[in-house]
């Protein structure tokens, strides 16, 4: 028997949902792991110390699960933490699960999107290429509402509105005393696509204009003179963290979002990055091009 999902008929019922890790959640289980290397510990070592469950300490060590504070206690006894250290897991602890405004769209959204937006929402810094889309941060509500009913047809309105409440919401980063930092660099042909309608268009190409000269915003334009690139091959975002945390990959694919956090896929996307910013137009460069898109429209 079928069932319907939030976005039309699919196959077996779903599996409940998995709340994502926290940037706090990532940060508890990585010291954790730290702390039980640094006195010489095994996991099984530990889980006969404390009898803690050794697929327990698994998926705490692993971001996977959060410990409840008796089992976190049992292994800051069996790690010798003590005073302030103590009392900053215990917080850590306390704050894995936050979700703060997401809490009101999840029932709608994906796990990956609300991934996405969780993580993003602890970030200091964004690095975003787009081959195709203006960056979610940057686009305005009707390019989004124009975006999300063309890759989700069969979303209804409702559905539809709740994406697009979201991404504006997300846009909430980019205000206020330390805002998040964010660098796009953007294909040409996100430019020259219209989405929408020519006034939408021209309304989301001024806007990109009026966001890139912001001091925390830089938006740079690949032409297509520059010929074949690396972004070819599809957008990506690097999600870059307080000291200690380390950066979060994120790809959105028709075959299904990915996050990466291996040291080596890191380097690899921040790599591709400084190579797509050496072959951009500079931030200025790209502001006439804006202007000379918005004029097209």
């Amino acid at each position: 028997m079928q069932v319907k999902s939030n976005l039309g008929p699919v196959g077996p019922l779903p599996r409940p949902r998995r709340q994502p890790p926290t940037v706090r959640l990532r940060r508890l289980a990585s010291e954790l792991r730290r702390l039980r290397e640094d006195a010489g510990l095994s996991q099984t070592e530990v889980a006969e110390k404390t009898d803690v469950n050794l697929a327990t300490l698994h998926r705490i060590e692993t971001a996977k699960a959060k410990p409840q504070l008796r089992t976190l206690n049992a292994l800051l006894d069996a790690y010798g933490v003590t005073g302030d250290r103590r009392a900053e897991l215990v917080a850590l602890q306390r704050e894995a699960k936050q979700r703060s405004w997401l809490q009101s769209f999840e029932a709608g959204l994906t796990d990956q999107y609300t991934a996405l937006i969780s993580l993003e929402s602890e970030a200091e810094q964004a690095t975003n290429y787009e081959s195709l889309f203006v960056p979610g941060l940057l686009q305005t509500e009707d390019y989004a509402r124009a975006v999300i009913r063309a890759v989700l047809p069969t979303a209804t309105d409702a559905q539809v509105e709740d994406r697009v409440a979201a991404r504006m919401r997300r846009q909430a980063l980019l205000e206020g005393e330390t805002p998040l930092r964010l660098w796009a660099i953007l294909d040409q042909a996100v430019l020259c696509r219209t989405v929408g309608s020519e006034t939408i268009m021209s309304d989301q190409i001024a806007h990109l204009a009026q966001q890139g000269s912001r001091p925390h915003i830089t938006i740079q334009a690949i032409p297509f003179s520059a010929g074949a690139h690396p972004g070819m091959l599809g957008s990506f975002i690097v999600l870059k963290f307080a000291p200690d945390n380390p950066d979060v990959v994120y790809i959105d694919s028709m075959a299904g979002d990915l996050f990466l956090d291996k040291e080596a896929d890191i380097q690899r996307y921040n790599y591709m990055y400084e190579h797509l910013r050496a072959i951009a137009l500079s931030p200025a460069e790209t502001l006439a091009l804006l202007a000379s898109s918005c004029e097209d429209h």
